[in-house]
This record gives C-alpha cells, structure tokens and sequence, in this order.
C-alpha cells in the first residue's frame, strides 16, 4: 500500500488521484492551516513548545488556532472525503516535525506560497530559504525523507525575482539528494477542459538510481465543459439584471467573465463572485419567469438566463468525483480554485510508477 503524506493539503487532488487510479494508498499525515493564520510571531510560538512532546505541542498549535475564531474549513472538507484521524492532521506546517516520519512516506505532495528568500549567505541552499513557508516544505523533505515528492507551484513562480527564487528553489532540492526535473503543465492537455498552466517539480530520492524522471505526454482532450454541468441548477445561482448585463458583455466586464467556453478559464480562489469567471447562458425554464431574483434577458437574439457555475461543477471541472461538499459556498469556490487539477496529478503519479516501486 502507498503511504501517501500531505502538506498544503487542500481538499486532497493527489488522494483522489490515487483513488481513481485504484491505488490502494494510506495517509500518514496531512496539513493545512484552512487560510488562518496567527497573530503571534512564530518564535513566541516556538518558544512556547520547545519543552513540549509532540502531542502536548499539536494541542497548544491546534488552541491557538481555535482563539482566532475562525473555522478550518479545509479540514473540514479533508475529514468528510478522507480516511484520517486526528493524530494525523497538522495545522501548521512550522511545527510539524518530520523526522517523526523519517523512512515511512513513498510520497509527498505540495505546493507552498513563495515569498522572496534572502540569498546574503550565498550558498542559496536550504538556510537561505528561511522565514518562508518554502523552507518548511524542505525541511519536510529533508526530514522524512521519502522516496518521490511532488511540488506544485504557480508559473510566475519561474519569474519571481528576476528567476533568483526558482533558481535557489531548484539548488535547495538538489542539495536535499533528490534528483529532479520540471515542467510546465497545462490540464487542458491532460484530459480537462480547463485552462490550467502549473509548474510541477518531481523529485526522486539519488539514492533510487533511477534516472532522469519523464514527464507524461499531453493527452487528447474529449469532454467539453458542458459535459461537466449538473443535471438540476437551484435557482439562486442564476443572476440578477445587473450580473446578467455584466457578463454578458465583454467590453464591461474586460473579459474578467467569459461564458460558455467548451474550455473555461483557469479556476481561481474567487471565483463567481463579483461575476468574475466562467458562467453559463442558458435558455429559461418556466420557473425562471416566476422568480424575481433572475432576469430574464436577450443573448445574442434569444431570450436567456445566466447563471454562476455551482461548486459541484467547479470541482468535477478540477477532476474531483463524488465529492461531498459540506462547506458553503464561498468557501467551496475557493477550495475548487485553490486545488490542483487531478487528471493532471493522475498522469504524473502513472509515470511516476512507471520508474518508481511506491508502497
């Protein structure tokens, strides 16, 4: 079985990856903030659980996050699809320890935010990466040490500051003894009616002897977006005048709408809200008439409705199956947004299997 390890973790792409690819897999730990964050500075927080065990230190990170106020909403989500437990869910990344882990993970999956890094020491190794979220990933890496890892990452990432940040990122993986290679994915080339260009990073452990990983060759692209649309739409997604007259003409909205596109736009944290995204035109039914929050317009000479995607249709448009969604829905837009595209997890995790034995 596939010991699978988590962190940035979202809703899980890369576990519903494996589940439909049927790959039996477990999952040793995950971790997600859910877009909290602390008041207190990280040292005060170190400082306060330096003396700790790991379950007296999970208890005092999980209370502070709690004082906030706010729910963890990804968790939330984690916990109605997945198999975890408590004891293998972390809130933060800067106190997780992974040497706890060392030698159990064939995989390890995510994408953290890269702020700039301070290159004065020069090496442009792992230290140089410190006070960034980048460095908790590698300090993961280093200290679980598992055979494959996955990262995932925006392309502007390529550019940030001038290259120099994609630059020490590369020679902090290398320093780590993993061997890697990266591309420039786009899911529409994977299967996915979407318009989602990610730079993904494979390392594999030196220590493998395995060679240079091969990226998977795009596949042919057989649905259309439409083809992902449910089946029955509640009414309150449908818009008002002002929405209707907004996305419906480009020169207003500067192209920040788009409607119905065979392929959307890439999905992004806000999504539907303030109408921005992919919407669809659609032909009233008679109930549309009887409610006085849609508006019933004219599309290109017939009468119309339009209305936002739902979010069951923002996650089947990112790969995911059958997945409950028990947030509301600002919050489930933003998960969907905030995801990985899965197809395109799918087929690197197959030519990942193809070099590596994971499990």
């Amino acid at each position: 079985m596939l010991k699978l390890a988590t962190v940035f973790s979202g809703i899980g792409a890369i576990e519903q990856a494996l589940k439909q690819l049927n790959i039996p897999y477990e999952i040793v730990f995950a971790c997600d903030n859910g877009e909290r964050y602390l008041d207190i500075d990280v040292e005060e927080v170190k400082e306060k659980v330096k003396d700790l065990d790991e379950t007296q230190t999970k208890e005092v990170i999980s209370n502070l996050y709690d004082e906030t106020g706010k729910v963890n909403n990804v968790k939330k989500s984690y916990f109605a699809n997945y198999d975890i437990s408590e004891d293998r869910w972390y809130e933060d990344i800067r106190f997780l320890n992974g040497k706890k882990y060392e030698g159990q993970i064939d995989l390890l999956v995510g994408g953290s935010p890269c702020q700039s890094f301070s290159t004065f020491g020069k090496r442009k190794g792992l230290e140089d990466t410190r006070g960034t979220l980048f460095y908790d990933y590698a300090r993961i890496i280093k200290e679980t040490q598992p055979k494959v890892f996955i990262f995932e990452n925006v392309t502007g990432l390529l550019n940030h500051d001038k290259g120099k940040t994609w630059e020490i990122i590369q020679d902090v993986f290398k320093e780590l003894k993993y061997d890697i290679n990266s591309s420039i994915l786009d899911a529409q080339y994977y299967g996915l009616p979407q318009m989602r260009k990610r730079v993904f990073v494979v390392g594999i452990r030196n220590d493998l002897n395995v060679g240079e990983f091969i990226f998977p060759d795009p596949v042919d692209l057989e649905h259309k977006a439409e083809d992902y649309l449910d089946e029955e739409v509640e009414n309150k997604y449908y818009l008002p005048v002002k929405g209707f007259t907004y996305v419906t003409t480009p020169e207003r909205n500067e192209g920040r709408a788009r409607v119905n596109r065979d392929v959307i736009g890439c999905q992004t944290a806000n999504q539907q809200f303030n109408w921005i995204g992919d919407f669809r035109i659609e032909k009233p039914k008679p109930e549309h008439y009887l409610d006085n929050r849609i508006y019933v317009g004219t599309y290109q000479g017939q009468e119309a409705v339009a209305r936002k995607m739902t979010p069951n249709e923002c996650l089947k448009l990112m790969g995911f199956e059958d997945f409950k969604v028990v947030v509301e829905d600002k919050v489930a837009y933003r998960q969907s947004g905030n995801s990985i595209a899965v197809p395109v997890l799918k087929e690197i995790t197959k030519a990942i299997m193809r070099q590596v034995k994971l499990g």
